[in-house]
C-alpha cells in the first residue's frame, strides 16, 4: 500500500510537471534546459515533429550513455518517470494542440510555467526518483571531469539554453536562463518544506504516557532531559523528540486526546542526520 501510495504521489508530480511543460513554457518557446528544451530547439527546425517523442528518444540514447559510460546505477523510478514524462508530455500535445501562449505575457509564461513544473518536479524528487533526462549528462561530466553534479547539471541546461537563444531570439534565452536559476531555487525550498521535521520539547508529569506512544505508535527515539521548575523547584523529566510533519500532528491529537498534562514547543528543522531519516534522496 505504502509503495502504491508513492507510486501515485510520483505520478502525480509527473502530472503537474506536464501541464507547467505544455501549458506555458512550450507554447512560449522557453526552453528552461532539460531534455524538454532540447526537444523544443528541433521541432523549432522540424515543427512536424512531437515534443514528446521527441523526448523518449533523447532519453533511450541517455540511458543507453549513461548504461555504457555510468553503469547501471540508474533506478527504475528514474526510468518509469522519464518515459512517463514524455509520454504526459505527448499525450497533452496531441489532445490539447496549443497554436500559441494561454497569455501574451512572457513574464508571466516563465513564472507560472517555472513555478508549476518546479513543484512538480520537487514531487518526483521527494519520491527518491529524477526525470532522467540531463541529470545523465551532469554524471557524464562527473565522471570525466570532476565537476560537482550540481555545477554540471547547470552548465548542461545552461548549454541547451544558449541554443535556445540562437534558435528564438535572445531575449526568449535570457528568459529561460533566467527559468534555470529560478526552477533551482523553487525545488530546494518545495523540497525542503515537504522533508521539514519538527524538534519537538515536551514538559509533562506524564512522560512515561508520552514516550511509550512516541515509541510504540510513531516509532521514533526520544531522549530524556533534566530540568527544574523555576516556579515549582521540582524536578522535571523533559521528552525531545523529532517528528516528521504527520507525526507531530498526530502526538498533539493523541496528548488533546488523553487529557494529558504538556506544555510543548516546536521548531522546524531543515535536515536530519542520523538513525529512522534518510541521509540522502536516490535516484
Amino acid at each position: 500500500m505504502k509503495n502504491f501510495k508513492a507510486f501515485i504521489v510520483m505520478n502525480i508530480g509527473l502530472f503537474i510537471m506536464a501541464v507547467g511543460l505544455s501549458v506555458f513554457l512550450i507554447p512560449a518557446d522557453l526552453a528552461v534546459g532539460g531534455v524538454t528544451g532540447l526537444a523544443m530547439v528541433i521541432q523549432h527546425y522540424v515543427p512536424s515533429l512531437n515534443i514528446g517523442i521527441l523526448m523518449l528518444v533523447f532519453n533511450v540514447i541517455l540511458f543507453t550513455l549513461g548504461f555504457l559510460i555510468i553503469g547501471s546505477s540508474f533506478g527504475g523510478k528514474t526510468i518509469y518517470c522519464s518515459f512517463a514524462l514524455s509520454g504526459m508530455i505527448g499525450l497533452m500535445e496531441w489532445l490539447l494542440p496549443l497554436q500559441g501562449p494561454v497569455v501574451n505575457d512572457i513574464v508571466l509564461n516563465l513564472v507560472f510555467g517555472i513555478v508549476i513544473q518546479g513543484i512538480g518536479m520537487a514531487i518526483v524528487f521527494y519520491q527518491n526518483a529524477s526525470t532522467g533526462g540531463t541529470d545523465i549528462i551532469a554524471k557524464i561530466f562527473n565522471k570525466f571531469t570532476g565537476l560537482d553534479i550540481g555545477k554540471a547539471l547547470f552548465l548542461s541546461d545552461s548549454l541547451i539554453t544558449l541554443m535556445a537563444a540562437v534558435c528564438f531570439g535572445l531575449t526568449l534565452g535570457l528568459y529561460a536562463f533566467i527559468g534555470i536559476l529560478i526552477n533551482g531555487l523553487i525545488i530546494d525550498k518545495v523540497i525542503a518544506n515537504l522533508d521539514a521535521k519538527i524538534h519537538a520539547v515536551i514538559v509533562t508529569n506524564d512522560t512515561e504516557v508520552i514516550s511509550d506512544y512516541i515509541h510504540e505508535t510513531l516509532s521514533r527515539g526520544t531522549t530524556y532531559l533534566h530540568g527544574t521548575g523555576g516556579y515549582s523547584k521540582e524536578d522535571k523529566q523533559i521528552i525531545s523528540v523529532v517528528l516528521n510533519r504527520k507525526e507531530f500532528a498526530e502526538l498533539k491529537h493523541f496528548i488533546k486526546r488523553q487529557a494529558l498534562d504538556a506544555f510543548i514547543t516546536m521548531n522546524v528543522v531543515d535536515e536530519v542526520y542520523g538513525e529512522g531519516f534518510n541521509l540522502a534522496l536516490q535516484s
